[in-house]
């Protein structure tokens, strides 16, 4: 961008404004996270919708035009400055504020809060040809090269520290202005293998203080398998990923330590920022929903998560022949219900406006989809959306990526009325809003949680005996018959107390300790009702079998053993029988013996062990125990022996047509329509329907108000 006479002024005394901001005294700063994150938020907004904007990519000329259309859909909050290092830093200490000075200034004009963001997913291209050696290396001793994005090594000790001058002057420029509401770090951030110098060394470091000795990580790595032996932490290399039958245990503690390094980087960010924030300003990052990466909710010092989703993208999910124009249900549903939980509040930061350029087959989105999507993130309670972006870039590559305005800078898109229908329709519950509205009594009934560990699911991965084996798979077929029931859910981690959740769901929770077991022992004998499912107890948390048998630490919470386990190729698959009805199997199965006073709800048939128990239940103190053992085929086993406990625990449950959902947040019900046929929502007879009609179409959206007790 160029800059006139006038803003290169004002780049020299926005520099030297930010320079003694840092030394004046008395400057209200947050030193550290509070942990109440619903303060940034008022209640009765219910949840704020914004966009991304780029004034780096326009002519300034058109900055307000663009900002003033943004406020005129209804838009609340802007969001910029995510790739903007090389226009806040265009030389080597030298920064240039003036132009975000405008475009905030601007922002604030037309009513619009700014979201800013620390740009380190972009260092600009003298900062990567000063100092090579901040960009990734990869195995092969090639290195990742300037003109894409997010090729910085987090591992590089000089690129975090150069990174955090720059986030200081950012947020010693902004960190105390009431325009700026909140900062976003880095852009979807990832876990990267990198073999720079200095994540060789941080490795090893992390080893160090994970083990202290190495005769500790010896016997944590079973070294004595094929003489690893290892004598001191310096012999220690990255594990190969090219390299056959390395170590598995190793390339579980790398996986471990890259996702602390991402991080890692993050809460250095966040603490660099709070040095010179206003304790209202939020700090947060928007995660790609990859829930095996690890890092997602690691970092502790963001006040809140919020994740990134798009719908339609060329990937042929979704039902009926042209699904893939909707997408599935659960994408949106499982995103809200993993990321909720984390801090109790979350927002959406980058949803789809449209058609996209970066997918395989980039279809248009069935028109009423986008408007689908903004009510589904509303409905898992949501605080925010931003949608990326506002203007149809002209160049780069993410030529064809739809805006929610056209190409000419001016017309709205399909995509865009979409968003301008769904915030006068929020008005409208804004206006029927009831602080303390008393939850829904046969919604909450239901709540369920789902045990969710990332490390689980990398120790299957890399030992997954069956190629068949998909975790995301298997948890997703409980999780589907949970939304088909109406039953609000949370996917929560093992650090939250239990006994919130009248029925939890353990699937295929490989990797246990003493720790956990008890914990969940003592959640059944308090009167929880505990699902495990296959392949649980298998491993210690390094990724060894116990010596003992099969799930030995599981026996005395599912009441028998497993005998063995047993998976089929493909087109081989054998019925499980319950209640009379048969699903099929291939995957894995795990054989039980369950001891006396053991209930069995469905046996094998069709091989060797035909008549052993498949899936068993049992009394526990105050509570239950359901082991399932096979992974079904469709899905459908899970579902039935779902539907059975409930109806044993006396838990009335819907019974919604697939890609059929229904939520309550807020007082307000919200029902939604991602199948490809008309679906009636059971809406209570006394309800108030405030938005739409029971009967929806495709993408349809009803939202009603429940009558006050």
């Amino acid at each position: 961008m160029k800059h006139n006479y006038f803003l290169t002024l004002m780049a020299a005394l926005t520099l030297l404004f930010a320079c003694q901001t840092q030394e004046q005294p008395g400057t209200q700063v947050a030193t550290e996270r509070q942990d109440n994150p619903g303060r940034f938020f008022n209640d009765s907004t219910l949840t704020m919708v914004g966009a991304y904007y780029y004034p780096e990519h326009w002519d300034p000329s058109q900055w307000d035009r663009d900002l003033q259309k943004m406020a005129s859909l209804g838009f609340e909050f802007v969001h910029m400055a995510e790739f903007a290092w090389a226009q806040l830093e265009p030389k080597e200490g030298v920064y240039d504020f003036a132009w975000l000075d405008t475009a905030v200034m601007l922002s604030a004009k037309h009513g619009l809060k700014v979201i800013l963001c620390t740009s380190t997913a972009t260092p600009p291209v003298w900062l990567s040809r000063k100092y090579p050696d901040i960009l990734i290396l990869n195995e092969d001793g090639s290195r990742w090269d300037h003109g894409a994005r997010q090729h910085p090594s987090y591992h590089s000790t000089f690129y975090r520290d150069y990174s955090m001058r720059m986030i200081a002057a950012l947020g010693a420029r902004y960190g105390q202005d009431e325009r700026v509401i909140g900062w976003q770090l880095d852009n979807e951030p990832k876990v990267h293998e990198d073999f720079n110098p200095d994540a060789q060394q941080r490795f090893r470091t992390w080893l160090r203080e994970r083990y202290q000795t190495i005769e500790a990580l010896n016997k944590a790595w079973g070294t004595a398998f094929w003489g690893q032996i290892y004598q001191n932490f310096e012999q220690i290399n990255i594990p190969r990923g090219t390299q056959l039958f390395m170590n598995n245990h190793q390339r579980l503690d790398y996986r471990r330590f890259c996702a602390w390094q991402t991080a890692s980087f993050l809460d250095e960010q966040a603490r660099t920022l709070r040095k010179h924030t206003s304790p209202d300003q939020f700090i947060t990052t928007n995660y790609i929903p990859a829930y095996d990466d690890g890092h997602i909710g690691m970092s502790r010092e963001l006040d809140f998560c919020t994740y990134t989703r798009y719908m339609v993208y060329g990937e042929k999910y979704g039902l009926g022949r042209k699904g893939y124009r909707v997408g599935p249900m659960e994408r949106i549903a499982m995103a809200n219900d993993f990321f909720r939980p984390i801090d109790q509040v979350y927002g959406v930061m980058e949803l789809q406006p449209g058609q996209v350029n970066w997918g395989q087959l980039n279809a248009q989105p069935l028109p009423g989809a986008i408007r689908l999507y903004l009510w589904h993130v509303f409905a898992g309670g949501s605080k925010f959306t931003c949608t990326y972006r506002f203007r149809q870039p002209l160049y780069g590559t993410e030529l064809y990526h739809y805006g929610i305005i056209g190409p000419d800078g001016v017309t709205t898109s399909s995509g865009g009325l979409e968003y301008a229908q769904f915030i006068k329709e929020i008005q409208t519950l804004r206006d029927q809003y009831s602080p303390g509205a008393p939850a829904n009594a046969a919604y909450e009934a239901r709540r369920t949680a789902i045990l969710y560990n990332h490390e689980n699911a990398w120790s299957i991965t890399l030992g997954k005996q069956t190629k068949e084996w998909d975790t995301e798979g298997h948890i997703l077929k409980y999780y589907s018959a949970l939304k088909s029931f109406a039953a609000p859910v949370d996917i929560i981690t093992e650090d939250k107390d239990f006994s919130a959740w009248k029925v939890m769901i353990v699937p295929a929770y490989q990797q246990v300790d003493d720790t956990l077991i008890g914990k969940l022992t003592q959640y059944v004998q308090n009167g929880g009702n505990l699902v495990l499912t296959t392949r649980s107890g298998h491993k210690t948390r390094n990724g060894q079998l116990f010596e003992a048998e099969y799930a030995a630490p599981v026996q005395n919470l599912m009441g028998g053993k497993v005998a063995f386990y047993d998976l089929m190729h493909p087109g081989t698959s054998d019925p499980v029988v319950m209640d009379g009805a048969q699903f099929l199997w291939h995957i894995w199965g795990d054989v039980l013996e369950p001891a006396e006073g053991t209930e069995v709800w469905a046996r094998y048939e069709g091989d060797f062990y035909a008549g052993k128990a498949a899936v068993t239940f049992r009394a526990l103190g105050k509570g239950t125990v359901t082991y399932v053992g096979p992974d079904s085929d469709a899905g459908d086993l899970e579902r039935a022996v779902l539907q059975k406990l409930y109806a044993r625990l006396g838990i009335p449950v819907l019974n919604l047509a697939p890609g059929v959902t229904m939520e309550y947040r807020d007082g307000f019900g919200i029902g939604l329509n991602y199948s490809d046929q008309p679906q009636e929502i059971p809406i209570p007879a006394d309800a108030a329907i405030l938005i739409g009609q029971p009967r929806l179409e495709t993408a349809g959206v009803v939202v009603w108000k429940d009558k006050a007790p």
